[in-house]
């Protein structure tokens, strides 16, 4: 793999006009693309498998214009103190408001008057409108949330507190400020870690075009492919993340290349050779992660798994291609001015290493420094590095699993004023209905109305509503308990238990809990299979067994940790201010299974970078102790400077208003300080350095079985006549 990676870094420096002319025109296509394509839709959410979407499926097939599929809307009305919606002048405000609601769009199929609907409360301070349309939330028109607002203005303005929820009101996630300031901490670090502003721009411009053409291909197929706005949210946050950490681990070792005094073209050729292999595992763990998500089975993260890893793939090609052409257009500006200074002081670049001369590399830095801490420690280090990520793992053993709601959203906005504005009428399970589907006559659905007064925790059973044919009926069932309460998750249990076959529950509540069961169902295997792939991978790339299943068990303690600081923070609301959590709350049930997903394969990319190089040392000959400490000298500061930047990335997607993407964000930025810095950085070599010579030991049949893919570069130190003479010393990785 080197020589043909070593082959195409020199390729695309010489002909760096063409690459660099086809990257800008495919970014041309998918922009194109994106402007001309049809607006979005939001993403359809289904779980194969499950009675809530089987109940979902039946209501289409037997309930059809219905909207089963539609958005919903709620219009809270509250009288003022010492008054009741049943008074007159209250009462035709809102008669007034339900015929402005019908008449304020064709894309409603259905309004309830609360007085003719039993929707007023018992001591008569509350009542809601319910709204249904025939579109989801992210296909209604402007004009048609535009009147659903005005109608509660004009109620609002008539002496009652109106306030309207649902998602209906759902929009497109608001873009914080966050995310700039995350590009540019980025830049910062990359300036702080080349001396050079061409060097620092080059990884910002190359993560940028990749994310450009990833997100733009994205929007131009959302509509085909039925993808959601969530899908091109992450792509960025995982391209942009990626993009710059391969970039960066392709400039600084073309730029050591320069140093050992080699031609720009060889230097872009062996950068891209033996750095560049790297970036290919790298890539490969990330894609298999991502890639992964499909064993899940739930459409919506396959789609994000696909999309996300299609971005990474686009950041690998880049790293490979356009890099090596635009170092080539960089010329000396790639090193900076201190730099140049020192290498015309000393001539020629490189002139005098032979003599054997300590070189400036090989001068202690603060990688050399902290490996050498940790080789006299290492089971103090060891033991701090597990236990205190083990303290802040305690959290995630009282997770709570659900999907967000309009009850997690900040007390400032509509959608969460109306929902405790319904909590405090009717009783906390209005905010989560359950719909329970009858495939069966009247007398079915009467037996099921009887069979639902038996049990306990409903707060009110409505009559069967059949549908045109009589051969289905609708019950609206409303839980005592709030929607995301293991009492709801009981009675949706002791419903489907109680019933026959011909009995379906569904809703938003059942969806919910039904999601939240198949993640779950699914984590055990998922693991498995990401694993067991990086395992094979990681075990071709280090020829070992102890170091794969050490990085392996490394990433399963960072992510843990992880989780545990996503419990204290958005579900008991430690630091929650600072965050921007003004509401806590479960957490999103496809957390753990997608920070496993993304996380590990993020994690990969610092094992691979970093301990690449001290096998490479240790099988040049040095021992294992040395070998920790050449790895930490060269890939040290690279790594951290990397992590420091994707921590940028993934923290500026803390200041999106988006619960979900804020909670992402904030899961991936602490999962990668844990595992770069905890556990890369300290619990990796102390544990190398216990292991010894033990921790680079591969059984000799499994060794010949195994292709050598030369991730470190070593075929390069032969000539090859095909492109003359090379230099015969060894390339460090």
């Amino acid at each position: 793999m080197a020589t043909f990676l070593y082959k195409l870094g020199r390729s695309a420096f010489r002909r760096r006009r063409l690459v660099a002319l086809l990257w800008v025109a495919l970014l041309a296509v998918a922009g194109i693309g994106a402007a001309t394509a049809p607006t979005a839709t939001s993403s359809s959410f289904s779980i194969p498998g499950t009675e809530a979407q089987r109940a979902f499926d039946l209501l289409e097939e037997r309930f059809p214009g219905a909207g089963a599929d539609g958005a919903t809307a709620r219009v809270v009305f509250r009288a003022p103190e010492g008054q009741k919606m049943t008074d007159a002048a209250h009462k035709a405000v809102v008669e007034d408001t339900v015929a402005q609601l019908k008449s304020g769009s064709d894309q409603i199929v259905s309004v309830t008057d609360p007085y003719t609907a039993q929707a007023v409360s018992q001591d008569g301070s509350t009542a809601y409108v319910s709204v249904s349309y025939k579109v989801n939330g992210m296909e209604l028109t402007d004009g048609t949330r535009e009147a659903l607002t005005k109608a509660g203005q004009d109620a609002q303005g008539k002496g009652l507190t109106v306030e309207a929820g649902g998602d209906a009101l759902q929009t497109m996630p608001a873009t914080g400020a966050g995310e700039i300031v995350g590009v540019v901490v980025a830049g910062i670090v990359l300036v702080m870690t080349f001396g050079s502003l061409v060097a620092a721009g080059l990884p910002l411009l190359t993560a940028i075009i990749g994310v450009g053409i990833g997100v733009a291909t994205i929007t131009a197929l959302a509509s085909v492919l039925d993808l959601g706005s969530t899908t091109s949210t992450l792509a960025m946050m995982i391209g942009l993340a990626v993009g710059i950490d391969y970039a960066l681990f392709i400039v600084s070792r073309y730029r050591a290349e320069l140093s050992e005094g080699r031609e720009k073209e060889e230097a872009a050729g062996r950068a891209v050779g033996t750095a560049g292999s790297a970036v290919v595992f790298a890539g490969l763990t990330v894609v298999i992660a991502l890639v992964g998500l499909a064993v899940v089975n739930i459409p919506m993260l396959t789609k994000m798994g696909f999309a996300a890893a299609g971005t990474v793939v686009i950041a690998v090609l880049i790293a490979l291609t356009l890099i090596p052409a635009l170092l080539g257009f960089a010329g000396d500006k790639i090193v900076g001015r201190k730099e140049r200074g020192k290498s015309k002081e000393r001539g020629k670049p490189g002139e005098g290493d032979a003599g054997g001369a300590a070189k400036p590399a090989d001068k202690p830095n603060g990688g050399t420094r902290w490996a050498r801490f940790v080789l006299r420690r290492p089971i103090l280090v060891l033991l701090v590095g597990v236990l205190g990520l083990g303290a802040i793992a305690l959290p995630a053993a009282s997770l709570e699993m659900g999907l967000p709601d309009d009850g997690v959203k900040p007390v400032s906005a509509t959608e969460r004023r109306a929902y405790d504005a319904l909590s405090d009428g009717f009783g906390p399970g209005f905010n989560g209905p359950l719909l329970v589907v009858v495939d069966g006559d009247k007398a079915t659905a009467d037996r099921t109305v009887a069979t639902i007064k038996g049990l306990e925790g409903w707060a009110a059973v409505t009559p069967a509503t059949p549908n045109k044919a009589g051969d289905a009926a609708m019950i609206t069932v409303v839980p005592k308990d709030r929607p995301s309460s293991a009492a709801t998750e009981t009675l949706v249990h002791d419903i489907r238990d109680a019933t026959g076959d011909d009995v379906l529950v569904t809703g938003a509540t059942a969806m919910n809990i039904d999601f939240s069961e198949k993640m779950n169902d699914a984590l055990v295997p998922y693991l498995a299979l990401v694993v067991g792939l990086a395992f094979v991978l990681l075990t071709l790339v280090f020829r070992s067994l102890l170091v794969p299943l050490k990085a392996a068990l490394g990433f399963l303690l960072s992510v843990v940790a992880a989780l545990g600081a996503v419990v204290a923070v958005f579900q008991w609301g430690w630091l929650g201010g600072l965050f921007g959590v003004e509401q806590t709350g479960p957490i999103m049930s496809m957390m753990p299974i997608f920070m496993v997903g993304v996380v590990f394969g993020l994690a990969m990319d610092y094992e691979v970078f970093l301990v690449t190089r001290m096998r490479e040392a240790y099988v040049h000959g040095e021992r294992p102790g040395e070998a920790i400490v050449t790895g930490f000298r060269h890939s040290a500061r690279v790594v951290t400077a990397a992590a420091v930047i994707m921590i940028a990335v993934f923290a500026g997607f803390i200041g999106m208003t988006d619960q979900m993407i804020k909670m992402i964000g904030f899961g991936l930025a602490v999962a990668v300080l844990f595992d770069a810095f905890v556990v890369r950085m300290a619990i990796v070599p102390a544990v190398l350095a216990l292991l010894g010579h033990k921790a680079w030991w591969l059984p000799k049949w499994l060794d010949r079985l195994l292709p050598n893919v030369d991730v470190e570069g070593e075929s390069l130190a032969k000539p090859d006549p095909a492109d003359g003479p090379r230099e015969r010393d060894l390339v460090k990785v």
